[in-house]
């Protein structure tokens, strides 16, 4: 079984455990698996540097009987020696000390003691915050999560014979790519794909992909990049781009008001070798207090890359009036409270605002919206529509397959913006048509195949002009159709002519004639029909 494999096993060994002891499908469930998986994955990366660092270790049989030997000093010169990105765990922090405490009757004490520990120890890297500065710690106890006291330790045990026979050692060498679908298939029970609950949406990774090879393009030479997602979910638009901008030229900003998505986020970041992003990633209210701001604190900070799959639409009419104080930031406007269906209210054109706000002179961004955004013609919708096309901000729109994001009916688009304003021309893509259709459980889904995405990334790039599917449109073009961005009202309209005879003319004529007659007829008989079965009268 190689190294992918073992680790889907152990996601499905834990989630065993949890539902062994009553936590199957509980709220909590994500928060011990996503915990226990990341305490592991943290143990073997420890374990891996200090081995590079230390001959000792490296040649002993079992590196964590060796560490816990050194001398004090040693020790804690090997810890100095390491890269601030790497946790720093004592030796009765290693799940190998933990795995031989089991026999103690107080083990769940011990063990959520060991897990809080070793977040306190390790705070100032490895945690995220709140708006409010709170630190939000790596770790939390997880055992209280079993509501029968006694059963807890047994729990307890049940994770670290779980953690204790596997090894992350092979998957250090792993691509982005390979912790991408890792990460997809841990969290694929606990968040819902589209946009239906603020905060818990989740982007399909060929989307993310798209967006990030479309935005940093053929980009060389970057540095110090920075990148930024307001409604930052679990991450996956941020670990693309920062993915195809590099790693190590790249830090990520983040802000989602969600707990769950934040510790999701938080688990994401640290799998890509983004740890230094961390303290970057942020639980809060982007809308009413965004955190990253300037280095005056007045105003927006502004980025390189933005990224942004908001919510669509949503009930938020009780920081409404909050959000549509700050005119400057909102500038076209903030969407009304309906008298009915107030959770129809479409948020979404609030990120797209603040997003646009975020971009550097030169930055770019790129939004999922609803593919209706596309035609709007009033409202805050029409404002922003008019403003990114009569600015030349937009400079490219991917229409995707209905049910590329599951969960929800809404067709969605991907709208790219450049604040340098050089384009002469919008691509304008239809990729309504692609996609194969898979089941996952009681769903039918649409997924882009690896084919299907350079195809849309060749096209966009090259500004290229396919039948029924690419169009490149002037920005005066865009304006004389009120600015629509839909591609298929710039597609060329095909007329196919067909000579025939006067004699088939008149018999197609009078096929018409004939078929509309008997349609009326079957109509005036439907009518009367229901007629007299409503009023009990005859028709006349």
């Amino acid at each position: 079984m190689d190294i992918k494999q073992q680790t889907y096993q152990l996601i499905d060994d834990l989630k065993a455990v949890c539902h062994n002891y009553g936590m199957g499908n509980d709220g909590n469930e994500y928060k011990v698996i996503t915990q226990a998986f990341l305490y592991k994955f943290l143990n073997d990366k420890f374990g891996y540097e200090i081995k590079k660092a230390s001959k000792t270790i490296r040649d002993a049989e079992k590196w964590e009987i060796a560490y816990e030997k050194m001398a004090e000093d040693d020790r804690l010169d090997l810890l100095d020696s390491l890269s601030p990105d790497v946790l720093r765990l004592k030796p009765e922090h290693t799940i190998s000390f933990l795995w031989n405490q089991q026999a103690k009757g107080d083990f769940d004490v011990i063990f959520d003691a060991t897990m809080t520990d070793i977040a306190d120890q390790n705070i100032d890297i490895f945690s995220t915050q709140t708006t409010n500065n709170t630190k939000i710690p790596l770790f939390e106890k997880l055992t209280n999560y079993v509501t029968d006291d006694a059963q807890r330790a047994p729990f307890a045990r049940a994770l670290i014979d779980k953690l204790v026979n596997f090894t992350f050692e092979d998957a250090f060498g792993e691509s982005y790519d390979f912790f991408a679908n890792i990460f997809e298939y841990m969290i694929k029970d606990y968040n819902t794909n589209g946009g239906g609950v603020y905060a818990e949406y989740y982007t399909p990774h060929a989307i993310a992909v798209i967006m990030a090879r479309l935005l940093v393009g053929n980009a060389e030479d970057l540095h110090n990049i920075e990148c930024y997602d307001p409604a930052a979910g679990t991450g996956t638009l941020l670990m693309a781009l920062g993915h195809q901008v590099g790693e190590d030229r790249c830090t990520i900003f983040a802000q989602d008001r969600s707990q769950k998505s934040n510790k999701m986020l938080k688990l994401n970041l640290i799998l890509n070798g983004l740890v230094s992003s961390l303290d970057h990633a942020v639980q809060g209210d982007t809308l009413t207090d965004p955190f990253h701001k300037s280095d005056d604190g007045q105003r927006l900070r502004q980025f390189d890359y933005v990224v942004c799959n908001p919510p669509f639409k949503l009930n938020f009419e009780e920081t409404r009036e909050q959000i549509a104080a700050m005119s400057a930031r909102f500038w076209a406007g903030v969407p009304k409270v309906p008298a009915k269906k107030k959770e129809s209210m479409a948020i979404y054109t609030c990120f797209i605002q603040h997003v646009l706000n975020s971009l550097k002179g030169k930055g770019k961004g790129a939004i999922v919206l609803p593919t209706g955004f596309l035609t709007a013609k009033s409202g805050v919708e029409g404002k922003v529509l008019k403003h990114i096309v009569e600015e030349k901000i937009v400079y490219g729109v991917i229409s995707m397959p209905s049910n590329v994001f599951a969960n929800t009916g809404t067709n969605v688009s991907v709208v790219f913006f450049d604040n340098s304003r050089t384009a002469d021309k919008v691509i304008l893509i239809d990729a309504s048509k692609l996609g194969e259709e898979y089941q996952e459980g009681n769903n039918k889904k649409v997924r882009l195949t690896n084919e299907e995405i350079d195809l849309i990334v060749d096209t966009f790039i090259n500004q290229k002009t396919v039948e029924d599917f690419s169009v490149a449109v002037s920005y005066e073009a865009l304006e004389e159709k009120n600015c629509s961005l839909s591609a298929g009202q710039y597609f060329e309209v095909k007329i196919e002519y067909v000579d025939i005879t006067a004699e088939d003319f008149s018999a197609k004529m009078n096929a018409y004639k004939t078929s509309l007659t008997e349609k009326f007829q079957r109509g005036h008989e439907l009518e009367k029909c229901i007629m007299e079965q409503l009023g009990g009268m005859k028709y006349e």
